[in-house]
């Protein structure tokens, strides 16, 4: 299988005729709509062994019940919860004393829940329950572990997951990749010398995913062949505004608009396939002091979203009004 490697600084140029103010005056002129998320409900208080708490990996199942992940749960905390988005409570559906669970996503084909562990550097699943705990991949690829972040799955049950390795570096650094794992556990190297891609996902028709580099706040996007085991081409989408923050994790509703999460700012910036920065949905100013808005899901065949926040205060859900309705392109991650 032939990779592509993709340096950490790809450019591209103004359209003719159009000056770099030109095109600021043109976007002041008509910028973004505004949206105030709404508090749902405080899952988790900061945990006093790892130093806090992160909220990560929202997935909706068939029955409306919402699970996620909590990166920073110590042994004997939940580290997967399930939430009852109308009564707004929460419990503990799995533990263990080593894994840290970075993201969700439900099988299409199994319906189990599939889990990255970015410690532990292996994929897991288990089911809706919390029971039968599995790996379906770990170890080595190409020589290198993994650090599994996000995960997408096609329509064949295939997963594509963010190795976010050069987290901690500076972005021109690019020891990141983008992995496939098959529904049988073969992984291989799907794209490679990428600034630690984080989110991860299909466009509305499964031609190609989605993919938020880290540390160079912005979203390329990567297109596959018919196979989806190699990639054809890959560009930049959307160069981000990030100041300090970062790029998180990303999910596409049903329109192809793109959802995207930020490390260090609790807002969600919502892109039409084209680019366009189509909206931004804050958490309001009298909030809890929460600095990270990570990631989404809006349930499937509505447009009812919900946000991962966290920070000092601890772990909460926001609620907002999608722009289009929810696929599984928008569902975990």
């Amino acid at each position: 299988m032939k990779r592509l490697l993709i340096t950490g600084a790809l450019l591209v140029p103004l359209a003719a005729g159009c000056s770099a103010d030109s095109a600021s005056a043109e976007k002041d002129a008509n910028g973004p709509e505004h949206q105030t998320a709404d508090e749902l409900m405080q899952v988790t208080e900061p945990h006093a062994l790892s130093g806090g708490t992160l909220l990560e990996g929202p997935v909706f199942d068939e029955d409306g019940r919402l699970f996620l992940v909590d990166v920073m749960a110590p042994p004997g905390k939940p580290k997967v919860l399930r939430v009852d988005v109308e009564a707004a409570t929460a419990q503990m559906v799995y533990t263990d004393e080593t894994s840290a669970f970075t993201s969700a996503q439900i099988n299409p084909l199994d319906g189990r829940l599939y889990l990255t562990d970015i410690i532990g550097g292996a994929v897991t699943s288990m089911t809706l329950e919390g029971t039968d705990h599995r790996t379906l991949f770990s170890g080595e690829v190409d020589g290198t572990a993994m650090q599994p972040d996000d995960l997408a799955f096609d329509p064949e049950g295939n997963l594509y997951i963010s190795d976010t390795r050069g987290m901690l570096g500076p972005g021109w650094e690019t020891p990141g990749r983008v992995v496939r794992v098959s529904a049988e556990g073969e992984a291989t190297v799907l794209a490679a010398d990428l600034p630690s891609p984080n989110g991860i996902t299909f466009d509305e028709g499964h031609g190609g995913l989605w993919v938020a580099q880290y540390n160079a706040n912005r979203i390329d996007y990567f297109a596959l062949d018919e196979t989806r085991t190699e990639v054809t081409a890959a560009y930049p989408g959307m160069y981000v505004n990030g100041g300090k923050a970062r790029v998180d994790s990303t999910a596409v509703d049903a329109d192809g608009n793109v959802y995207q999460a930020f490390h260090l700012k609790p807002e969600i910036h919502v892109y039409g396939p084209n680019g366009d920065l189509l909206e931004v949905i804050a958490v309001p100013e009298d909030a809890p002091d929460l600095d990270t808005a990570t990631n989404i899901a809006i349930n499937p065949g509505t447009t009812d979203g919900v946000i991962t926040v966290s920070g000092p205060d601890g772990g909460y859900l926001y609620t907002f009004e999608a722009l289009a309705e929810g696929t599984r392109q928008s569902n975990g991650g």
